[in-house]
């Protein structure tokens, strides 16, 4: 089933030039099968949060796994309020 997943990254001050580096020459894409819905950076430069839907979790893990010599991350599956609705309602 398509789920959705919030995935926060966090640049690690001694490697913050060449995740910057990586990302100009890259874009930071993820691969085929993941659907990439949005893409934000914080106003202080260190951290980012996308939001992106896949079959299968796996082809996030080894995308995050392509800049984890760079970055940290945590991976949260989300729902949306449609969902959560159908959910509090029991339906």
């Amino acid at each position: 089933a398509l789920m959705r997943y919030v995935v926060i990254w966090t640049f690690r001050p001694e490697h913050r030039e060449a995740a910057v580096a990586r990302f100009i020459e890259t874009g930071g894409n993820p691969p085929d099968g993941v659907a990439m819905l949005s893409r934000s950076h914080d106003i202080g430069g260190n951290r980012g949060f996308a939001i992106v839907e896949a079959t299968d979790s796996t082809l996030i893990a080894r995308w995050c796994r392509e800049w984890a010599d760079l970055l940290s991350f945590e991976i949260v599956p989300a729902i949306n309020d449609e969902e959560l609705i159908s959910i509090l309602r029991g339906s």
